[in-house]
């Protein structure tokens, strides 16, 4: 049943990223959110004025987001948040608070990933009773991460879409994108690896260097948006 969770947890992840660049934490968005988050008021108007221009949904949106907040989705057919320039400026605003929350999980994330590594840097070395205790603290921050990268991905994932789609051309967000899938894959693996190891100890190198794979594109996906 883990293999089964990594696997779909790897399908929806890349399969969305795949699909556009905008659930990521964009620079645009969350760093500088002048540039595209108008007043609820100069947003009201412009979807108001003249929403055959606007469109009130980008053309391009993941599975996910199509699934809730898609013409037809599950919270539009519900009539939870109708497809309004209203509902549209409202959803904007959860939109921001999700990412704000994203980015904030994804250095939370990070800190785990650092203590992580230095846990498993002291358990490759670690004999008797202080084998045990370094492996239980071991086991338990990779549960830490687990729960917060996966909620990191879950708040850019089923966050309402943007006004527009994606820029055309390479940007820090795409670069994001292409980070978050090695990272993504590296988080299966490591996981799945790590469930290995104990019936084959052979597989321990392999397991470090997935995980130092992991946390190398996780951190650089991190800076992409920072700075």
């Amino acid at each position: 049943m883990k293999y089964i969770h990594f696997a779909v947890l790897l399908w929806l992840g890349i399969g969305g990223l795949r699909a556009q660049d905008s659930t990521a934490i964009r620079r645009d968005t969350v760093i500088a959110p002048a540039k595209t988050d108008a007043s609820a008021t100069d947003l009201l108007a412009g979807l108001t004025d003249s929403t055959e221009s606007q469109p009130l949904l980008p053309h391009k949106m993941i599975f996910t987001q199509r699934v809730f907040w898609g013409p037809k989705g599950l919270l539009r057919t519900t009539n939870i948040a109708p497809l309004t320039s209203e509902g549209r400026v409202h959803e904007l605003k959860v939109r921001r608070t999700m990412l704000v929350a994203h980015q904030i999980g994804g250095f939370v994330t990070l800190a785990g990933f650092v203590a992580q590594g230095l846990l498993g840097a002291k358990l490759y070395n670690a004999k008797g009773q202080d084998y045990l205790d370094t492996k239980k603290w071991h086991e338990r921050s990779a549960t830490f991460i687990n729960i917060t990268y996966g909620t990191t991905l879950l708040l850019s994932l089923t966050a309402p879409p943007p006004v527009v789609g994606a820029k055309k051309g390479f940007t820090s967000i795409k670069l994001h994108k292409y980070l978050a899938i090695v990272h993504l894959t590296g988080m299966v693996a490591t996981n799945i690896l790590a469930h290995m190891i104990d019936n084959n100890p052979d597989l321990k190198p392999i397991h470090r260097a997935a995980a130092y794979t992991t946390f190398g594109a996780y951190a650089a996906s991190i800076l992409s948006l920072t700075f």
